[in-house]
């Protein structure tokens, strides 16, 4: 037998690094990063446009760093700025979340919704993200306001992209956009956005909540330049890296595989620039956590500003 007090040393050893993590964890969940990166694909001759990519803030009022981070954004003086959903986890974060969007409400944005801006957030088990996904969707408690989101976006001028097509014109550059319903929670209606890209825009981006392979496959067989979407958290608790080797995500909550699931990338995951039927992904690993698991490992929460520059130039990832 082993001496009970070796025992209770070691019983209190692995509560102080259990303590110790967690607490790492819920600062991590704090410290909000700004990546910057680089996507070949305007025409020859466009100047870059900066597009502002958000995502999954899981907004609850008291969060008053989170909030005043996003307000600074505004600062960056992006082009464009594309919402990929889940915004919200609270009844009252409509507001709070305008007011820190604050002067971005008046660049051109667009946005589609994801299933925490449907439904109120509850308590689970966060294993389960670990686990195949069981096809279960929980949409039998609370809605959120998402129509009152929604009204006060587009009222604001940003365009809703929720199972559509639209274009705009930003810098001198048309973009032709495509988004759907989340496709989490099945909301996607694939059939309403098919056909080939708009062959007379300077750029085609695809819009999505969740970075689900049906989706991912259509938009870049029909021609568009590249998606944005979140969802993933950046798989939110990752294995830390080694020296020169990325963090690794252990899970994406979708069939997105783990190695995409943060950051810049192509679709089809072995395709290259210029190979038909393919497109760049992003895919952000958005700013909050669900409010029940404020943790993260590994993987901070994040805005990215997108420098989209013409072919030919290298992309690159800060």
């Amino acid at each position: 037998m082993r001496p009970l007090p070796l025992l209770a040393a070691s019983t209190a050893a692995l509560a102080s690094a259990g303590a110790g993590l967690t607490a790492y964890a819920a600062a991590e969940a704090r410290a909000y990063t700004l990546r910057r990166v680089t996507v070949p694909l305007l025409p020859a001759g466009h100047r870059p446009l900066r597009v502002l990519h958000l995502s999954d803030l899981h907004l609850t009022p008291g969060q008053d760093r989170k909030l005043a981070w996003l307000r600074g954004l505004a600062d960056l003086a992006p082009d464009l700025v594309v919402d990929t959903g889940d915004n919200l986890s609270s009844h009252h974060a409509v507001g709070p979340l305008l007011d820190a969007l604050g002067p971005l409400l008046t660049v051109p944005g667009v946005f589609v919704l994801g299933s925490n801006d449907y439904f109120e957030p509850t308590m689970r088990n966060p294993l389960r993200y670990l686990l195949p996904d069981d096809g279960k969707r929980h949409t039998d408690v609370a809605q959120l306001p998402w129509r009152d989101l929604t009204r006060r976006l587009t009222g604001a001028g940003w365009r809703d992209l929720t199972n559509t097509r639209d274009t705009l014109e930003v810098g001198g550059t048309r973009i032709a956009f495509a988004g759907v319903d989340d496709p989490h929670l099945r909301y996607d209606r694939l059939d309403a956005i098919a056909g080939p890209a708009d062959a007379g825009a300077d750029v085609r981006l695809g819009v999505a909540h969740a970075p689900y392979l049906r989706v991912l496959d259509q938009m870049a067989a029909d021609g568009y330049d590249a998606v944005l979407a979140g969802h993933t958290h950046g798989g939110q608790v990752c294995l830390p890296g080694l020296p020169g080797r990325p963090a690794r995500a252990l899970t994406t909550n979708c069939d997105l595989d783990a190695a995409r699931a943060k950051g810049l990338h192509r679709h089809p995951a072995d395709s290259r620039p210029g190979d038909p039927g393919s497109s760049w992904l992003h895919v952000s690993a958005g700013l909050g956590t669900s409010p029940y698991v404020r943790l993260r490992v590994a993987c901070r929460p994040e805005a990215t500003l997108l420098t989209l520059v013409p072919t030919g130039h290298p992309s690159t990832v800060d």
